[in-house]
């Protein structure tokens, strides 16, 4: 996982808090259109507020990502799981314990909680401690307008049917190097290549040609289909065998010791 200098993670981290207020007005924007459109309850405002207070951001439900209709035959990744192949399984399959992470490659505080604590998420399931089941949603493209979560979910299709290792060095690098939420840089299939290259072996000719065709677009709605399904209702989410760690305090990520303790909690 790549580190970052300590200057430039300050850096980043107060013009993403710089931020957070924009973000919170457009997605009250966004949530109130989608309330109008679908008459949803009158709760989800008071739940999008609860949300940002923990820190995560507010997934408005029903989403369809980027805004625009699939293309092309629905194509599912080779070592996908789950049903319908909208779920990334890392880790030995005989693990004891699952550690469910519901996230978004557009969202802010998933790059904060995958920098502090992305190392330590990763060890626990080499050692064999539980698995990990990626459910990755593009709600943010709706929220904020754009496509890069989606595109950037696509990719991270092209890299999965190389290999689960391939996927988690390429999720590790896209949040390593994720833009400003209001870039939209994912949405630049050439950005998202040369990113690639930081994965040795990965940029394979099947790989490059299906990120360039968006061959798992298909593939990306679906997953965030399924995200909408699950209940969940802000990203970062994180369930150790159904039971939710509260990952954030006090707006930040808690420090790695923090979370094993919470992971031992669970297991014993």
């Amino acid at each position: 996982m790549s580190k970052k200098p300590p200057h430039d993670r300050t850096t980043r981290n107060a013009a993403r808090r710089a931020a957070t207020e924009r973000m919170r007005e457009e997605r009250e924007r966004a949530e109130r259109s989608a309330k109008i459109r679908r008459r949803t309850v009158v709760g989800a405002a008071s739940a999008a507020v609860l949300a940002l207070a923990a820190g995560v951001a507010f997934a408005v439900g029903g989403s369809s990502g980027g805004g625009t209709a699939a293309t092309g035959p629905l194509v599912t990744p080779a070592h996908a799981s789950g049903p319908d192949g909208t779920v990334i399984t890392y880790g030995k399959a005989d693990a004891p314990h699952t550690l469910e992470i519901y996230e978004d490659f557009r969202c802010p505080y998933c790059e904060q909680l995958e920098t502090t604590n992305g190392k330590t998420v990763q060890q626990l399931a080499d050692a064999g401690t539980y698995k990990i089941e990626y459910h990755l949603a593009t709600f943010l493209d709706q929220g904020l307008g754009g496509k890069g979560s989606r595109t950037a979910l696509a990719a991270a299709g092209a890299a999965l049917n190389e290999g689960v290792d391939k996927f988690k060095q390429f999720h590790d690098v896209l949040y390593a190097n994720q833009p400003d939420e209001r870039n939209d840089g994912f949405a630049d299939v050439n950005r998202l290549l040369d990113l690639a290259g930081q994965v040795p072996g990965l940029k394979t000719d099947g790989f490059v040609k299906a990120v360039q065709d968006g061959t798992y677009t298909p593939w990306a709605d679906q997953v965030n289909k399924a995200f909408d399904r699950s209940g969940v209702t802000g990203t970062p989410t994180v369930r150790l065998d159904g039971k939710k760690l509260e990952v954030f305090a006090n707006g930040a990520p808690v420090p790695p010791d923090r979370f094993t303790a919470m992971v031992k909690e669970v297991t014993g």
